[in-house]
């Protein structure tokens, strides 16, 4: 299976292809990160990451998309940018009739490095290794996407936003994150 994991964001937005097949086995196929100058207007500079964002689609023709979930920030802009291009994700895959899946930060760095608390460091090292690259992908937001579509992979592959054991996963992960924030 052909996996696009997006790692959103209105400033460089993560893009990761792999092909996965069975025993956990993953390939890379493309990585990149688009960006937009923050010295554009904010239409402008998502209409450019949809351009990129179209571009991958059509090169690679990915058979599932796997997206970060927006996740609360204190920073505001960034949330709002992320929210933004994580629209532009959901409406490109809605209008190819790809599957969709949403992941949180902590549900990516636990399927890649077995730590859902790991450093962006460690999920960059273990992306190369998974993928038998001799560096890690740069920037981060790159090897981000990556580890995006692995988890997606490894997850369980193409379980469409809403499914009903996609969204049961969904709450359980979240129960868990929310159990481990009171215990410190």
């Amino acid at each position: 299976m052909r996996i696009l994991g997006v790692d959103p964001g209105l400033t460089r937005c993560g893009l990761g292809v792999i092909d996965a097949s069975g025993g956990r086995k993953v390939s890379l196929v493309h990585v990149s990160a688009a960006t937009s100058p923050s010295t554009s207007n904010t239409p402008a500079r998502i209409a450019r990451l949809a351009d990129a964002l179209d571009a991958v689609l059509d090169e690679h023709q990915p058979e599932a998309i796997a997206l970060e979930r927006v996740f609360a920030q204190s920073n505001v802009s960034t949330v709002m940018g992320t929210a933004q291009i994580s629209g532009v994700v959901m409406l490109a895959a809605a209008r190819r009739g790809l599957p969709l899946a949403l992941y949180t930060p902590s549900e990516v760095k636990a399927a890649v490095t077995g730590d859902g608390r790991a450093a962006k460091a460690q999920v960059g090292y273990m992306v190369s290794k998974v993928l038998g690259l001799t560096e890690v992908p740069k920037p981060a937001d790159a090897a981000d996407a990556l580890a995006i579509a692995i988890a997606h992979a490894w997850r369980g592959g193409a379980a469409p936003l809403g499914n009903t054991a996609s969204t049961a996963a969904q709450r359980r992960w979240a129960e868990a994150e929310k159990a481990a924030r009171k215990r410190g």
